[in-house]
């Protein structure tokens, strides 16, 4: 939300600004504040501004907007701003512009406060503001509680010398030759609109509020303005157009429209006993899944089974090697034992033979 305050002097910018400050959360860009606060702080902006306006001069447009954009690059005012009292003329708004456009914030609208002028004679004339914190107050319009007191600090009030008859009209006269023109300048660019300020301060708070909500709170840019002559298009137009009397087209179709209920009744009914038809097949389905389920695992179960059987044949098997070790062995055994028969049988025909051989060797030696 970033706005600029229009109105003449006594119009209710600051209070309508104050009030926008507590219910938005955006910062009150107050020229008048910030040169004072400026010359306080001691800047080099508010030491130009001090010397200009000790030596008589007005500040220029320069050191204004230099003070307005360190004001507004401060993270208060990332969300918006409320501009009060600048512009004031046309070259200013120009320069603020362009300052806007560099900084990445363009002005959403300019709200402009209309006041009669008896109105506004009586507000400057029993203005009276706290010099604390900064409350306006009027005694015709919004009186303290107690005369001449603030209501949340309770120091004295402040009466402005310039807040006379006088000095009022010059001002005023000055507004009209160099501010007013502002009024057309924003009106043309489609920015301006106008809140009525001759009543209450709440009443025209609330005018106020709904102006801002039309083109956003938050910096959201504003509605496109209704062109003049066209009626706007209301929800609510059907529902009048509803106790007039229809057509015989329509209510013909209405009949019809009667006249097939029924059918859609039916085709309601028949929806209701295909679900409850299909309910019972979704649970008969159910098993049938699991049987395909169950088919697609039995190959596996199956070859996870072969494989077992061929682990325990395997482990058979082993035995059966020792078996046949162990008949090999017995019959590797009884040929060694046929053999040694043998060879035992042999041995005394051996030895009767070895024996006639020697008894026949010793006879022929004895006969030699």
């Amino acid at each position: 939300m970033r706005i600029v305050l229009l109105g003449a002097p006594g119009s209710g910018k600051g209070t309508q600004a104050k009030r926008l400050v507590e219910k938005y959360g955006v910062p009150q860009v107050s020229t008048g504040d910030l040169l004072r606060a400026a010359v306080t702080s001691g800047s080099e902006l508010g030491k130009m501004a001090k010397a200009a306006m000790d030596s008589g001069q007005l500040v220029s447009d320069d050191i204004v907007l230099g003070i307005i954009r360190e004001r507004l690059a401060k993270r208060d005012a990332r969300h918006g701003f409320i501009l009060d009292g600048f512009p004031r003329n046309i070259p200013q708004a120009h320069a603020l512009d362009k300052m806007l456009a560099g900084l990445g914030q363009p002005l959403d609208t300019a709200l402009l406060i209309e006041v009669d002028i008896d109105i506004l004679m009586q507000r400057l004339t029993g203005r009276r503001n706290c010099e604390n914190c900064g409350r306006v107050y009027n005694i015709f319009t919004n009186p303290p509680k107690l005369d001449e007191q603030c209501d949340y600090c309770g120091i004295p009030l402040h009466h402005r010398v310039d807040d006379n008859e006088e000095t009022i009209s010059n001002r005023l006269r000055v507004y009209d030759a160099q501010t007013r023109p502002l009024i057309q300048f924003y009106d043309e660019r489609g920015r301006l609109r106008r809140v009525d300020g001759n009543g209450e301060v709440k009443t025209i708070f609330r005018e106020i509020v709904k102006q801002v909500d039309e083109f956003g709170a938050g910096g959201k840019t504003a509605k496109p303005a209704r062109a003049a002559g066209k009626p706007a298009a209301t929800k609510a137009a059907p529902k009048k157009a509803a106790g007039k009397k229809v057509p015989a087209k329509k209510a013909g179709a209405k009949k019809a429209s009667s006249k097939k209920k029924p059918v859609a009744q039916k085709a309601s009914a028949a929806r209701k006993k295909t679900r409850t038809t299909t309910r019972p097949a979704r649970k008969a389905a159910k098993p049938a899944a699991r049987k395909a389920t169950a088919r697609k695992k039995k190959p596996a179960k199956k070859a996870v089974a072969k494989k077992a059987a061929v682990k325990k044949v395997t482990r058979k098997k082993a035995p059966v090697k020792k078996v046949a070790r162990k008949k090999t062995a017995r019959k590797t055994t009884a040929r060694k034992t046929t053999a040694r028969k043998a060879a035992a049988k042999k041995t005394p025909a051996k030895k009767a033979a070895a024996k006639k051989k020697a008894v026949t060797r010793s006879r022929r030696a004895v006969r030699r």
